[in-house]
């Protein structure tokens, strides 16, 4: 079952923002300064910097493939099942983790509030917010936007009375442990911007997303990423080092000094409604990851299963909510690390994705958003987090290489048990294919990103779509003339038409000395009309080199024969209207060009932009 398209550019913004504005902010800041002192500003800088390679890949993914399961269904689509499922099962892993890591953060503004069991609250919330997102991504949705909306204008105002008490002497020195402590603070503190990977995982119920994702994602970095850089420097220079280096609650003893009682608990509630966002955009995404293994067959199908009522993966949800809970029993800084230090390796991952799907020249990987600066941004992504991996220590490291053997063994042990044999194609084997130049693929990868596309442009079929799908198929290699290329139109034709050959190639050669069918030097549309009624079909023929039309069209490559009887006139008017249209797209002759065989030249026009007439 199909989940429902229901979130919008603000729920997209909120979504991502608010699973950044949390312990990213409300905690991080003063185990960060401990390590570099006031650079921290520079740490949060260029942590977003480099968060900015994979935040323009996975926002190119995102609009090609807006599937459940975000980097999962990507990395699987690239690399495989194995290293797909390997990396479904840590990313869930480490987003459930950073959900747990916002409820542990509320622990520590709990306490300064109520006096009451800080796990207990914590728990209860996740409960609640399982439940907010079993009844619907949109009232979710509308929860983060509320969320949201009240946090960042805490922070505004943090900000904006915050400048006026700052002390010079705080701020030095200003970077402590020099270079080094400044880019391991970067990676520790990297798990901020993990926010930017949610609202890809929930994409299939984003609505138009190869638009609306990529402009979210963008919006949110750089505003989140400014508010970082602002409040940070703000609490460094209105908090004594003894005070700022030991403090799980930065924000809110800055809030303290220049605000008093009043301003330190505003900021303890803004705290504790950021922890909520994170938590509740924390499940909404980590949840559609056992979803889509379940759907792969990764992982037990049951976990697929969508509600009926409420069209949300509830038992995924539950399955998530029950992991976070126990994982809030973990250490903090373990936690934060093993967050990190996975979220890391996902940005990488999805700058090599980027990579081999280009290389690849799968004809149907079409996203509405390209990353700029190709390949050029994506080696810098590459090279700058695995330099910020290995800063941030040996701890980070091992949890890793913990995870992703753990995730191998449980693939292998998975498949043995349950005997899965999966034959799904990736992009590393077209690459490898068009390299070696040996034959390692069918065309069901292709037929796969095709259903994508259809799904993320609301493409409905018509009547013409339908033909299509029926149509004969024409590709010839070598050269040949106007004639030659009629006579093996009429022997394709002539028996589903129930027409004598002689008779229909003399048609067609008639209709081209009347006038030359040939729209431009490479394209032509042949049509004819026939007695009988209800008759319309059309034949799709490419010549690598060419067919003589006329002087003025040599070289035809491209043609689209349309054979139909009187009464199916107006539909023979939509059909080269709807050719047309399809043939406008700049991309259509060198696609039509590359194209790897006769089903790929079917989807160039099945998935040609176009109007639709739904008949």
């Amino acid at each position: 079952m199909k989940l429902k398209r229901e979130l919008n550019l603000l729920d997209v913004f909120c979504i991502t923002a608010g699973a950044m504005i949390s312990s990213g902010l409300f905690i991080l800041p003063g185990l960060a300064h401990a390590k570099a002192g006031t650079a921290i500003v520079i740490s949060y800088l260029l942590a977003g910097l480099l968060a900015i390679p994979g935040m323009l890949s996975q926002a190119e993914l995102a609009s090609a493939m807006p599937k459940a399961g975000g980097t999962y269904y990507y990395i699987t689509r690239t690399l495989g099942p194995a290293v797909g499922t390997v990396y479904g099962l840590i990313t869930w892993f480490a987003l459930a983790l950073k959900s747990a890591f916002a409820l542990v953060g509320m622990a520590a503004f709990t306490v300064l509030l109520f006096d009451i069991s800080a796990y207990l609250v914590a728990a209860l919330l996740c409960v609640i917010f399982v439940s907010v997102n079993i009844i619907g991504i949109k009232g979710s949705g509308r929860l983060q936007v509320f969320l949201v909306f009240s946090i960042v204008s805490a922070l505004l105002m943090y900000t904006a009375f915050g400048f006026s008490a700052i002390r010079v002497e705080n701020l030095i020195p200003f970077a402590r442990g020099g270079s080094g402590a400044i880019f391991a603070t970067a990676g520790f503190i990297f798990v901020s911007y993990g926010g930017l990977l949610k609202v890809a995982s929930v994409a299939e119920e984003v609505k138009d997303p190869g638009r609306i994702i990529p402009l979210g994602m963008i919006i949110s970095l750089v505003s989140v990423g400014l508010l970082y850089c602002l409040v940070t420097f703000v609490t460094a220079g209105v908090l004594d080092d003894a005070i700022l280096d030991n403090s799980l609650t930065p924000i809110s003893e800055g809030a303290g000094v220049f605000l008093g009682h009043s301003g330190k608990i505003i900021l303890s509630i803004a705290a504790l409604l950021a922890f909520s966002s994170a938590a509740n955009a924390g499940i909404m995404a980590s949840s559609r990851y056992p979803m889509a293994l379940g759907r792969d067959g990764h992982l037990p199908e049951f976990l697929s299963a969508v509600s009926e009522r409420f069209k949300t993966p509830h038992i995924s949800i539950m399955l998530t909510g029950v992991f976070i809970i126990l994982a809030m029993l973990m250490e903090l800084t373990v936690l934060v690390k093993a967050a990190s230090g996975v979220i890391i390796l996902t940005y990488i991952f999805t700058c090599i994705a980027i990579i081999i799907l280009r290389e690849s020249r799968l004809q149907n990987y079409r996203p509405s958003f390209r990353a700029p600066l190709y390949p050029w941004i994506q080696i810098a992504g590459i090279v700058g987090c695995g330099y910020i991996l290995f800063e941030i220590g040996k701890e980070a490291l091992i949890a890793g290489g913990v995870l992703v053997l753990g995730g191998l063994l449980f693939y292998w042990l998975y498949s043995r048990v349950h005997k899965i044999r999966t034959e799904r194609e990736y992009a590393l084997l077209h690459l490898i294919e068009r390299i070696t130049a040996k034959e390692l693929t069918t065309h069901c990868l292709e037929d796969e990103l095709k259903e994508v596309i259809r799904e993320r442009d609301d493409i409905v079929k018509d009547r013409f779509d339908r033909i299509i799908e029926n149509s004969t198929i024409i590709d010839i290699e070598k050269r040949v003339s106007l004639e030659e290329f009629f006579q093996q139109v009429v022997d394709k034709m002539a028996v589903s038409l129930d027409m004598e050959p002689e008779h229909l190639l003399q048609l067609f050669l008639e209709r081209e000395r009347a006038s030359s069918t040939a729209l431009t030097r490479t394209l032509a549309i042949p049509h004819i009309v026939i007695e009988g009624e209800g008759i319309f079909e059309i034949l799709v023929a490419r010549c690598r080199e060419g067919i003589y039309f006329s002087e003025s069209a040599p070289d035809v490559h491209a043609v689209f024969v349309l054979v139909g009887s009187m009464d199916e006139r107006n539909f023979h008017l939509r059909a080269l209207a709807a050719i047309a249209q399809i043939i406008e797209d700049h991309h259509f002759e060198k696609r039509w060009m590359l194209a790897k065989g006769r089903e790929a030249l079917r989807d160039i026009i099945l998935l040609g932009k176009r109007r639709r007439w739904g008949l």
